[in-house]
């Protein structure tokens, strides 16, 4: 029985070319432009989709607690700005009872800009799924609205957990004669906490947006591959805006709404690269490593 399967093996003995592979690939789909849409529409989307959330979460959990685990959130997101978007999201919250209907739509409409712009982009890297089956356009309209509902109902039990883990770090263990403080201990597994959620959302989404059914250890693969290059591009974004970076003075006002920008398209590129992944990987099956990439085409009318 043979416990690794062909383009396994093909991966683990020719690693550089299959990441290569993966980055002419990425480049034949005009990754970089796809991941500048999502990053845009992303911006747009970001505020709206953040309140409709807190305004649904605060009836079951304290306001102050659900803004303080949504900073730390953010801070996966767009590291260096979560505290100005946390203050917007709480002024807002201030003035909530002024929300209307026609407010609650336009918010409503805009939270699923990204997920539809990236539903469109996916089908670029994975368009050899697209030729042999389409999504209903109803299936389409849907996923958005029930991917947000599912990302609140994972904030409230983030929420929780990571409420219990900071009660943690208050307390003290005594042994062998001395008092040992758990909050080294907690501050690891919020972080632990956090890097697993990171690979969830990212898992959630090679399965959810892609047309077809994408299987779980293919999702992984890609999932694992975009964490680990945002992780290292994470820390890299915060060291920049604290040493070197210049964008106050430059941009002013518009500061935050840059630096969020920066990150969003970051993130989008490295969510996208790892889709290539997958791709990629999917296609050793039929093809050997040495085959160029197929870049997404239409039909000439």
């Amino acid at each position: 029985m043979q416990l690794l399967t062909r383009p396994a093996k093909q991966v683990l003995k020719h690693p550089g070319a299959f990441a290569l592979r993966t980055l002419k690939g990425f480049r034949a789909n005009q990754g970089l432009l796809l991941a500048g849409a999502v990053a845009y529409y992303a911006l747009l989307s970001i505020v709206p989709m953040l309140i409709l959330t807190v305004i649904a979460l605060s009836h079951f959990v304290d306001q102050a607690a659900l803004l303080q685990t949504l900073g730390g959130s953010l801070e996966w997101l767009v590291p260096g700005q979560s505290k100005a978007l946390v203050a917007e999201l709480a002024n807002f919250l201030v003035h909530r009872d002024i929300l209307g209907w026609v407010l609650l739509g336009s918010m409503l409409f805009f939270s699923s800009l990204a997920f539809t712009v990236l539903e469109n982009a996916m089908s670029v890297i994975f368009h050899h799924r697209v030729a042999i089956r389409r999504r209903h356009f109803l299936i389409s309209a849907v996923i958005p609205y029930a991917y947000i509902l599912s990302l609140g109902l994972g904030l409230l039990l983030v929420t929780l957990v990571a409420g219990s883990l900071q009660a943690m770090g208050q307390q003290q263990v005594d042994f062998l004669w001395r008092s040992w403080s758990l909050g080294g201990l907690s501050g690891v597994l919020l972080y632990l906490l956090g890097f697993a959620g990171e690979i969830f959302v990212f898992t959630s989404i090679y399965l959810v947006m892609p047309v077809g059914r994408l299987s779980l250890h293919h999702a992984l693969l890609g999932a694992i591959a975009a964490a680990l290059l945002w992780e290292i591009s994470r820390h890299a974004l915060v060291w920049y805006f604290t040493t070197l970076s210049q964008i106050g003075t430059v941009y002013g006002s518009l500061t935050t709404a840059i630096a969020v920008l920066l990150s969003l398209e970051l993130a989008a590129t490295l969510l996208l690269l790892g889709a290539q992944v997958i791709s990629e990987y999917e296609r050793l099956a039929s093809e050997g490593l040495e085959a160029p990439p197929q870049p997404f085409t239409t039909d000439a009318r």
